[in-house]
């Protein structure tokens, strides 16, 4: 059900400046990709067997800078799309995966850059009995982030065109549920591309260089939750709480810097504490220690609009049982305004590329 919510909060990528355009414009994309998986973690070696091969269909929402935002990120897409992936081994499935998607335009529009999050549906996930060698994927759905850089040319014939390029595709359930050690594809893609009423396309809006925006210092204060495992294959799913507090500054339309503090209490990982203690009796984990955590951290904060992307680096400056996780750690995400100075948001908190949770936060600005 979390990931439903996930997958609703990430399709708001079409409506950022539905209330302002009367009237729309599309294009709709589609290709094929063949490609290999990374073999990031040699817990998964077994299951690269074959080379993973699939498509992948973009509707895209064209902008001119009706907003003021689009001009400054040089009139993205913004859309949705699905995507098909046979993995090239039978243990590992199929993967249908849903997203919502931006994509940036460079020289002269003749590269775009595109970023989809959203979910995949996988065929045939881990189970102790008809297919324990899966220990990529511990759920049928899962979380899905893909990037792609292609050379695309629009409307070459009556509104058809055509792209080639690169794309990397993730899957994992950034534990949610045991085993969960995710794969990364890296594929070639080739396709076409149509855009609809290519003769009626109007001219860009340029962008306004005699405003200057920024704001004042804000106060914030967010509520984050979810549930997580203790990494082992079997282990139930343990809820999650973290009390964040930090002061942001904006100092122009795109960027705001962060910088706060935060309190952790994880059942997980107090769980942790107790498996290794009983598991492991003449080790030093006694199952007494303290499994709470205070971090400090730096962000930044990319809006689009009401929509944002996070970026937060932080420390643990009280960990007393360091043995589960990095002291370092590291939180990327979503963020929207719901209401005036109310927001939620959807990140994955992670320690490098170990992802611990993905939490789901309420925060006020002040």
């Amino acid at each position: 059900m979390k990931k439903i919510f996930l997958g609703l909060f990430l399709l708001s990528f079409f409506k950022l400046h539905a209330q302002n355009d009367p009237k729309k414009y599309f294009s709709l994309d589609a290709g094929y990709f063949y490609g290999s998986i990374i073999e990031h973690n040699p817990h998964i070696s077994h299951l690269i067997t074959g080379h993973p091969q699939g498509l992948i269909l973009s509707l895209n929402q064209k902008t001119y800078g009706l907003d003021s935002w689009e001009a400054e990120y040089n009139y993205p897409d913004v859309g949705i799309s699905f995507t098909f992936q046979d993995m090239g081994n039978p243990n590992l499935g199929d993967n249908y995966g849903l997203y919502g998607h931006m994509g940036f335009y460079f020289l002269k529009r003749n590269l775009v850059f595109k970023v989809g999050q959203g979910l995949a549906v996988n065929t045939n996930p881990y189970h102790p009995d008809d297919n324990y060698l899966n220990n990529a994927y511990g759920s049928r759905i899962m979380s899905s982030t893909y990037f792609s850089g292609n050379f695309q040319r629009e409307n070459i014939i009556k509104g058809l065109g055509f792209q080639a390029g690169v794309a990397l595709i993730h899957y994992s359930n950034a534990d949610f549920k045991s085993p969960n050690n995710s794969t990364n594809t890296f594929v070639i893609n080739a396709g076409l591309n149509y855009l609809f009423n290519a003769e009626e396309q109007p001219q860009y809006i340029p962008k306004d260089r005699t405003q200057k925006f920024s704001e004042p210092l804000h106060y914030n204060f967010v509520l984050r939750g979810g549930a997580n495992t203790i990494g082992i294959i079997g282990s139930k799913s343990y809820p999650f709480l973290t009390l964040s507090a930090y002061a942001d500054k904006r100092i122009n339309r795109k960027s705001t810097f962060q910088a706060g503090a935060e309190f952790f209490l994880s059942g997980a990982m107090e769980e942790f504490i107790y498996y290794q203690s009983v598991t492991f009796p003449r080790g030093r984990t006694t199952g007494e220690e303290d499994g709470k955590r205070l971090g400090i951290f730096l962000g930044h904060q990319l809006s689009f609009n009401k929509l944002s992307l996070i970026t937060q680096l932080g420390y643990y400056a009280y960990y007393p049982y360091d043995n589960y996780v990095d002291r370092l750690y590291n939180r990327v995400g979503l963020q929207r305004v719901l209401y005036k100075d109310l927001f939620a948001s959807v990140t994955v908190l992670a320690h490098g590329a170990n992802a611990e949770a993905v939490e789901f936060s309420l925060g006020y600005r002040l």
